[in-house]
């Protein structure tokens, strides 16, 4: 009999060796994922608790294919390891890699179901590629009920705490103006619902409870509010509104400044940019509804303006400074790369046939525009590391 030809099972062991590698990392991140730990620890209801619990049988089939693998790997791995192979260890070795080598379950099949030739036990097995596929499967299932559950939390709990805060400001303010509290107290309590739900159920939130709390806030708010108290309060915050025009205009100046400093000297995905509209004309439809009068219409519009512009600030500062640090990186590695170039020299190894072809990598990554940064750090670094290796050579 001839022996099974051993490639195509020496490639699948490579397949699955580096896979294991991937797989260890990747369970250990998900273990230590924060919104993994907070599922555990909570005492989950409704979508949530089923979607979990799906998840947790996944996680339980992960750790145990993670074993299986390894095992087998090992297994696979002892065997090709040999000096020699006969024909006995080629067909066992591409058997436990390639053949259905992987027992998933063994079950006693009860006497009442057995015929005379009937076997008392029946094995589930696999190939581990097949073994691969669905652990691939289990931790997709597992890391989509992890990140959605973590989003919904991380989304709507800042929200919900931002609205009981204004419950709290509505009802004291209502309160001290003698008013009565009974729209307020009714936000309260649908949002003590909502938030009881979030906290289990992060899943099944919904999250238009949420926009119905804000809008029985505003509600009771405007009917708190007099005439000449909301026109006070708007005129303020028109006010602000202006000023934070102002700081958009000069931290776009400054954005669309450092996104030139650096167009063409870097690879244009490693420069942020923020393109969007411009926020003027919706605040002047807002200053044309305070000089009609309608002031009861203009809180939720210029609230709005109000949250668009501080996000646009947010990302023109972030993009700003996101540039600045190309150009700070970038100088960091020269600065890097010339000392490591005049230790070369002070060592008498500027000419060395191995490290200068590095330093000249290097110098050309971070003098030749468009710069991509992370090949020129790549380099810089693969240059001080040859570099430091000969320098301990010579001092051996």
């Amino acid at each position: 009999m001839t022996a099974p030809s051993i490639a195509p099972a020496d490639a699948e062991l490579l397949r699955l060796e580096t896979a294991v590698t991937a797989i260890a990392t990747n369970l250990v991140d998900l273990d230590d994922n924060p919104a993994r730990k907070d599922l555990d620890k909570t005492s989950l209801t409704g979508r949530t608790a089923a979607a979990w619990a799906d998840a947790t049988e996944a996680l339980g089939q992960l750790w145990d294919g993670y074993r299986m693998l390894t095992e087998l790997i090992a297994r696979a791995r002892t065997l090709r390891d040999q000096r020699r192979l006969s024909d006995a260890d080629r067909a066992a070795f591409v058997h436990e890699v390639l053949g259905k080598s992987v027992t998933l379950s063994t079950a006693t099949v009860p006497l009442a179901q057995r015929g005379l030739l009937g076997a008392g036990q029946v094995r589930t097995t696999c190939t581990p590629g097949e073994l691969l596929s669905a652990m691939e499967a289990a931790f997709a299932t597992a890391v989509d009920v992890a990140v959605k559950a973590g989003e919904a939390w991380q989304r709507m709990l800042p929200v919900a705490a931002e609205l009981a805060a204004a419950v709290d400001n509505v009802r004291a303010l209502t309160r001290a103006a003698g008013g009565s509290t009974a729209a307020i107290d009714e936000a309260d309590r649908r949002l003590g619902r909502f938030t009881a739900l979030l906290a289990t159920d992060p899943l099944g939130a919904p999250e238009n409870d949420l926009s119905g709390v804000r809008e029985m806030i505003v509600k009771a708010d405007a009917e708190r509010t007099s005439a000449a108290e909301l026109r006070d309060s708007l005129s303020h915050r028109l006010s602000e509104a202006h000023r934070l025009a102002l700081e958009l205009d000069e931290a776009r100046t400054k954005a669309d400044a450092g996104a030139f400093a650096v167009a063409d000297r870097f690879e244009e995905k490693d420069i942020m940019r923020v393109r969007s509209g411009d926020l003027r004309p919706d605040l002047t439809a807002v200053e044309a509804l305070a000089a009609a009068g309608q002031w009861t219409l203009i809180s939720p519009r210029l609230a709005e303006w109000t949250r668009r512009a501080r996000e646009r600030l947010t990302a023109l500062r972030a993009a700003d400074a996101g540039n600045a640090g190309l150009l700070a990186a970038r100088n960091e590695l020269r600065g890097r790369l010339d000392a490591f170039r005049a230790k070369a020299l002070s060592r008498g190894l500027g000419e060395h046939t191995a490290l200068t072809p590095l330093h000249d990598a290097a110098r050309a990554a971070l003098y030749t525009a468009p710069c991509d940064l992370a090949a020129a750090r790549a380099a810089v670094n693969a240059y001080q590391e040859a570099l430091t290796a000969e320098i301990a050579r010579y001092h051996r």
